[in-house]
């Protein structure tokens, strides 16, 4: 550094992590970091609940610890009802919040009611990384190590490296996409297939993906939530995007703009790597068996027959994702001998949708309903499907046994997508019915 020049400038991961460890960090440094929130769900709470008992910590330190009901909503075994109530008197005993499994899906609740741009939000779940959309660094962690976080307020991190994903190169104003991003039938769901087809499931392991560039400027937060979502599928630490008036907005209309506060990335901040993403050029993708990053146009795969098809999760489970769905289903119907599994993300959404008519519009198409919370993603009772059976659905892995049943295959498309091919009852480019 020659004289006169200032320290390089900060990355969003290393703005966050910094103030949180009460001093300037770079990528590589190991540090202790305060912690705003930390969650845990029916599937790993209890562990950490055992692990906070064992350590003998009678109360809580972190500002706010959640636990949330909702990979089993409702229980369908006793062993998993055991565990639940574990949580439920856990939380009555410390004072922990309590999402029950009528309120929904971990990740979208943190978006719509705790998480806060700058906030540290650890979970043991790895999907926490979905909070980044906020312009909070989420990330997650063991059942230990989030107990850790819960019990003491505070956790250990090594500052990731981050990699720059600039997505540039929007579709001309008037296009079929409402904001003026994507050509017709193409989602968020469909670029982060792309940019994951293009890093491969591990290509950014312990790293942070920093989104940004005009395109995501513009970005709606149903959007933003779907790649900060996935950025854990390419091995990332947490997936950020810059706080702005677009993440002000989102929370004003849930009430809390007062959390929200500007933070974006410095204009001299020191990325490991910086990849480039064209919007007009993505097309309907899918990602086909058994990995995340075995991604193809979905025009390459039309044809195959499929057996279900699932719309939901805490990928795309969001009002604007059942939107999409529902304009290619309005007036159609299941193709026979596919099933049609719906499931908000969470309450919020479900009761948006059935104010706005969307639920008549899926049960007229032979839809079948879950209660919020993550259904058939997980595999635990809903939508398990049968030896040989495939489904396509709009959740973040299609892992061989991910949906209950390692005889089964999944692909992985956006509820566009997905609504197309339970119309045509096989893969087809959702363009064709649009």
């Amino acid at each position: 550094m020659t004289a006169g020049e200032g320290p390089p400038g900060e990355t969003l991961a290393e703005k966050v992590i910094g103030a949180h460890a009460h001093q300037r960090v770079r990528a590589g440094q190991i540090v202790v970091a305060d912690v705003d929130l930390a969650i845990a769900q029916d599937g790993t709470g209890p562990l950490a609940i055992q692990q906070i008992r064992e350590l003998g910590w009678g109360e809580l330190r972190v500002p706010r610890a959640v636990f949330f009901i909702d990979h089993a909503a409702p229980s369908p075994r006793a062993e998993l009802s055991n565990a639940q109530r574990t949580i439920r008197d856990f939380c009555a005993e410390t004072g922990a919040t309590l999402s029950d499994l009528e309120q929904g899906i971990s990740h979208q609740r943190v978006a719509e009611s705790y998480a806060k741009p700058g906030d540290i939000v650890i979970g043991a779940d790895s999907h926490t990384c979905t909070a980044g959309a906020l312009g909070a660094f989420g990330t997650g962690m063991g059942s230990t190590d989030v107990a850790v976080g819960m019990a003491s307020g505070k956790t250990w991190l090594r500052v990731p490296e981050t990699v720059r994903v600039e997505v540039t190169d929007p579709v001309a104003d008037g296009a079929d996409d409402a904001w003026g991003l994507f050509a017709r039938g193409v989602m968020a769901k469909d670029l982060m297939l792309t940019i994951l087809g293009s890093v491969g499931a591990d290509g950014a392991t312990y790293e942070v993906l920093e989104f940004g560039g005009e395109v995501i400027e513009r970005l709606p937060m149903h959007g933003r939530l779907t790649l900060a979502n996935m950025s854990v599928e390419s091995g990332a630490k947490a997936g950020m995007m810059a706080s702005d008036e677009v993440t002000r907005a989102f929370l004003k209309d849930r009430g809390r703009e007062a959390d929200w506060r500007s933070l974006t990335p410095d204009a001299g901040a020191v990325y490991e790597r910086v990849l480039s993403f064209a919007a007009r050029k993505v097309v309907p993708m899918m990602a086909a068996p058994h990995t995340v990053d075995n991604a193809h146009p979905v025009a390459e795969l039309a044809g195959a027959k499929i057996d279900q098809v699932f719309i939901g999760t805490c990928t795309n489970g969001r009002l604007e994702d059942l939107r999409a769905a529902a304009a290619v289903l309005r007036g159609r119907r299941r193709a026979p001998g596919t099933r049609l599994i719906i499931t908000p993300a969470s309450r919020a959404v479900q009761r948006a949708a059935l104010t706005e008519g969307l639920l008549d519009v899926f049960i007229d198409a032979g839809a079948v309903f879950a209660t919020p919370g993550c259904g058939p993603c997980v595999g635990v009772h809903a939508g398990v499907p049968a030896d040989g059976e495939v489904c396509v659905t709009t959740q973040n892995r299609n892992f061989q046994g991910r949906m209950g049943n390692p005889q089964a295959s999944i692909y992985l498309a956006s509820p566009v997508t997905a609504a197309a091919c339970a119309v045509a009852g096989a893969i087809v480019d959702p363009r064709e019915l649009l």
